[in-house]
């Protein structure tokens, strides 16, 4: 695969045989981030579990202490005073049978669905357009909750869901590279403390298998996986 000059030019910065602690990758990720938008930073963590047993998924939600720099748009479905609440909370769209509706349509202008537990009879017909985008609200990830304006104001804060894929990797975004270094560790540092936690009981041998971070366009850097979290931060 051939990459662009500047994608080089950062990768010539990455000694790829090297595991780097946490705060020299992402120092790293943001100073390979040379794009003219201001890139992502993503983590990249695969995990010692097997995703096709129930009793190894890890799924969850984490709110990171610095946001994630992007402004994330909220559907929810809700009705009546849940309703009005979730407008209030800055929800961008509001909706019932009719947001069900715009959604079979085609409309997918969204980046978080959150819904009353009493809508879940109308957004389980949903289940084949969002599941497959990752957008399905769920009790696990606290998009399906009776009090919806706090979901909203959460997801609008930094809220973020963490899952694994098939490949037993959850891949998740961190901020952007215009953060720095001490924003982007404490907010790597909280998702990692988060999938730590997460661990299943039936989970046996190394469980954080590897971690990497990168930038939207960069390359990857390759992080020491027995050296992930707040309390190796703190060493």
């Amino acid at each position: 695969m051939k990459h662009g000059k500047k994608y080089t030019d950062g990768a010539k910065l990455i000694d790829r045989s090297n595991l780097y602690d946490s705060a020299e990758a992402l120092e790293l990720s943001a100073k390979t981030a040379t794009a003219k938008f201001d890139e992502t930073i993503e983590a990249h963590i695969r995990l010692g579990v097997d995703s096709r047993h129930a009793d190894q998924q890890v799924r969850g939600a984490v709110i990171l202490p610095n946001g994630t720099g992007k402004n994330v748009r909220v559907a929810v479905f809700a009705k009546g005073d849940l309703a009005k609440a979730a407008e209030e909370a800055g929800a961008d769209i509001v909706g019932e049978a009719d947001l069900v509706q715009k959604i079979q349509g085609g409309w997918m202008d969204f980046d978080v669905a959150v819904a009353s537990p009493d809508m879940m009879g109308f957004v389980g017909r949903l289940g084949k357009i969002l599941g497959p985008h990752g957008l399905m609200p769920s009790p696990k990830a606290g998009t399906v909750t009776p009090d919806v304006a706090k979901a909203v104001k959460d997801t609008k804060a930094g809220k973020i869901e963490y899952r694994l894929d098939k490949t037993n990797i959850i891949h998740c975004p961190i901020g952007k590279a215009s953060f720095g270094t001490e924003k982007l560790l404490e907010n790597f540092n909280t998702l990692l403390d988060a999938i730590i936690k997460a661990k299943p009981e039936s989970s046996k041998g190394q469980y954080i298998k590897s971690v990497a971070v990168a930038s939207t366009m960069g390359p990857g850097i390759k992080i020491n996986p027995n050296k992930v979290g707040s309390a190796a931060s703190a060493e």
